[in-house]
């Protein structure tokens, strides 16, 4: 944001003539009124110094021309008004036209140094804006436009196009370090402009040169991040495939193998030992290559949800038959009015099942998991509560990214998804998951899901929503 100052200023070079030649009227006229105020104590000739005041702001904001007409106009309303004899344009005394000779000259100079202060001070203000442009918004290439537009102000040229990465021959080349950055054509620009563009066009070239190669090594690092970023990923998926899918394929293959083999006796209790083995390695095989999937999804950004109006109980009670024997471990605590939300049911069942797995899995055998609904008038808290040890508050974050299984006591099987795919899909059906624990004291994951007033969730029934 610019200061008003900075707005003021840009608003008066703007200005057209008639507002020059106003503004320069109005200055000589409020001086001679001052001198005129003050001729009774202070000698005359020594008054007339004052007009300077009058020609510096003419200088600084209209430029030369304008200041030296002030200058001119001051001597003659000075000699006009008080020297003698009074209002005639002739002097008594012919040393006052040295005087006046040497306030003109005086004047003009001061005008000079002010015009020139102007320009570098509007020079020093198109360089800053230019550097902050391309520190705070977009590439270098999205604020050409805008570079361009006020280097053509700066380079009193009518218009100007900025191009990066050719020196072009009717351009001017931008050089900086040795090395071409691009070049600026101009057009309509003025003898006047040589000195700026003499000025200019090396610091621009700078600023340009040093924009291209920030984006360059930020460009780089990003790519090097996402690199490290996948070569982590491929690597906690090789672990995860080298342990977790070769740990139940072994077990499958070893008693599918022991059941084929004909020169080895085996009765009905160890060929039905077998079998469970070889379905609950299947069980574990299937449930990890869809925990794969589902975060392959969620990472794609194609799990979609799709909503629709369902009870909190019926969520909890297909999580509970989808665990099987496990649920009977499940302690479960409902309000009195059940909550209605608008959910994928099947993503948010797959939150709930992973949690309470997990829950289940950090507990003591002996102990319950409780799952507890919360309801307010705009938002559902389910809460699943585990008896184990804790998570850290180091690892409070990282247990949601994938393949993290966390330094929670004891070793626990798992290749680290559930709760990644978990926070994924609530946050895809507009909620939220947290963990709240104290170590030794078990631990409660909260999924934050938006309530649906009863009344609305009947009208959208009604109405076929």
């Amino acid at each position: 944001m610019q200061s008003p100052r900075r707005l003021v200023s840009r608003a008066l070079d703007r200005s057209s003539p008639a507002a020059g030649i106003v503004a320069s009227v109005a200055a000589v006229a409020v001086v001679t009124l001052v001198i005129a105020a003050l001729d009774r104590w202070v000698p005359v000739l020594s008054l007339g110094v004052l007009y300077v005041f009058a020609v510096l702001p003419i200088a600084a904001v209209w430029g030369l021309a304008y200041s030296i007409v002030v200058s001119l106009a001051c001597m003659l309303v000075f000699n006009f008004f008080f020297l003698e004899p009074l209002h005639t344009l002739t002097l008594a005394d012919s040393r006052n036209w040295f005087a006046l000779l040497v306030f003109v000259v005086t004047s003009v100079v001061v005008s000079e140094l002010a015009t020139r202060s102007r320009r570098r001070e509007r020079e020093a203000a198109l360089l800053t804006e230019i550097a902050t442009s391309l520190l705070q918004h977009g590439t270098v290439s999205e604020e050409l436009d805008r570079i361009s537009a006020e280097a053509a102000r700066a380079l009193h040229a009518e218009r100007a196009q900025i191009t990066l990465g050719e020196s072009g021959r009717e351009g001017y080349a931008l050089t900086a370090g040795g090395r071409t950055v691009g070049a600026i054509r101009l057009e309509g620009a003025g003898a006047r402009g040589t000195n700026a563009r003499r000025r200019l066009l090396p610091a621009l070239a700078s600023l340009l040169g040093v924009a291209i190669d920030r984006e360059r090594l930020a460009r780089e690092a990003f790519e090097a991040e996402a690199l490290r970023r996948a070569d982590a990923i491929k690597t906690a998926v090789l672990r995860s495939v080298s342990h977790d899918l070769r740990t139940p394929l072994m077990a499958i293959s070893t008693s599918a193998g022991a059941l084929a083999r004909s020169d080895l006796a085996i009765d009905d209790d160890d060929r039905a030992e077998l079998l469970a083995t070889i379905l609950a390695a299947s069980d574990r095989l299937d449930h990890l290559v869809g925990n794969l999937l589902d975060l392959s999804r969620l990472q794609a950004g194609a799990a979609e949800p799709e909503r629709h109006l369902i009870e909190l109980d019926e969520l909890v009670a297909a999580a509970l038959d989808e665990l099987g024997p496990a649920g009977s471990r499940v302690e479960v605590s409902l309000p009195d009015e059940l909550p209605t939300v608008l959910v994928d049911a099947h993503q948010i069942q797959r939150v709930l099942v992973n949690l309470i797995e997990n829950a289940l899995k950090y507990s003591p055998p002996g102990d319950p998991v409780r799952v507890q609904v919360v309801a307010t008038t705009s938002e559902v808290a389910i809460r699943v509560i585990d008896h184990g040890p804790g998570v850290p508050p180091g690892e409070r974050d990282r247990i949601f990214e994938p393949f993290q299984r966390g330094e929670r006591t004891g070793e626990r099987p798992g290749a680290g998804l559930g709760l990644a795919i978990a926070r994924g899909f609530a946050e895809a059906n507009g909620g939220r998951l947290s963990v709240e624990s104290r170590l030794g004291q078990g631990a409660t994951f909260v999924v934050w899901l938006g309530a649906v007033p009863v009344d609305s969730a009947v009208i959208g029934v009604e109405s076929g929503a």
